[in-house]
């Protein structure tokens, strides 16, 4: 009878926790959809993975390898809702085919910022002095004194062009803006009562960093990164335009712009189509990344 009396009595706190957690993410739910272009935005990037996932089933021909010579430069029409291009391939499902390229620029290149930088800032923000003001900031600082799209030509460059090459020198150049955030949200909760309550019953530093520390400071991590995603989807156009992302037979938007403007005045909806499909999926994101830093921010009911 102890025991369960006892039991009860350690369960309580537990489903207060639990009560209070859930909570908050009603609150941080109410916050995200009383936005609704918020809402909007994000209904644009569900479409973008729903389509990047199913692209085999929604396009009606191959992006590549479907060719057909006599019919090359068409406008839409019956067969080819968007028309065909230069070498009489769909522009539609080339446009579908596009967003997976989009949606693996943003995940590979964000994901090595955050894999990178979110511990890089966690650990100098959490242990400061020397290495963190003067080495590691100082890096930081040097790399944020270049447009990050013009850091990420350089490095394209040098690495030697390519799709993958490409989302590395992007993610690198994301690496700063990552490291800062992460920084200071550490040093923020790094000197609250909970953390030092961790110190004092003798916690190990590793501990305090990964369980403590670290969950209370992704919430401007997250905003970052949906902000970082539309970034990340108009940079590998950019050097997908300009030759140094993806390959120009792969169906990627900048590489389709890039073929586009050798016949602007022959058939002008050929750079139409994937500048429609950029400005959507970055509003998209953009918007989707507005509703998420409402939901983390406390100041809003």
């Amino acid at each position: 009878m102890n025991e369960l009396a006892n039991s009860t009595v350690l369960s309580a706190p537990q489903v207060a926790h639990s009560f209070q957690r859930e909570k908050q993410w009603r609150v941080m739910y109410r916050r995200f959809t009383k936005n609704k272009l918020a809402v909007f935005g994000g209904v644009i990037v569900l479409v973008l993975i729903l389509t990047a996932l199913f692209a085999p089933l929604i396009a009606p021909y191959d992006p590549v390898f479907s060719q057909d010579y006599l019919h090359t430069l068409q406008p839409p029409g019956p067969g080819h809702i968007l028309g065909t291009d230069d070498l009489g391939r769909d522009i539609f499902s080339r446009i579908v085919f596009g967003a997976r390229l989009s949606i693996q620029a943003a995940l590979i290149s964000v994901g090595i910022a955050i894999v990178f930088g979110v511990p890089i800032g966690l650990i100098t923000g959490y242990v400061g002095g020397f290495w963190d003001e003067w080495v590691v900031m100082r890096f930081v600082d040097a790399f944020q004194a270049f447009p990050s799209l013009i850091l990420a030509l350089a490095m394209a460059s040098a690495l030697g062009g390519g799709f993958y090459n490409a989302m590395i020198a992007i993610g690198i150049g994301f690496l700063p803006s990552f490291i800062r955030i992460t920084r200071a949200q550490v040093l923020t909760v790094k000197n609250l009562e909970y953390v030092q309550a961790a110190k004092a019953i003798g916690s190990s530093d590793l501990r305090i960093m990964f369980l403590h520390v670290l969950p209370n400071t992704l919430g401007p991590v997250i905003v970052q990164m949906t902000l970082s995603m539309a970034a990340a989807i108009i940079a590998e156009a950019g050097l997908s335009y300009l030759g140094l992302g993806a390959r120009p037979e792969q169906a990627s938007w900048g590489s389709m712009l890039n073929i586009a403007q050798g016949y602007l005045n022959v058939q002008p909806l050929l750079a139409l189509w994937p500048g429609i499909a950029i400005f959507v999926v970055v509003l998209g994101f953009n918007l989707f990344g507005d509703g998420v830093r409402e939901m983390f921010d406390p100041k809003l009911n």
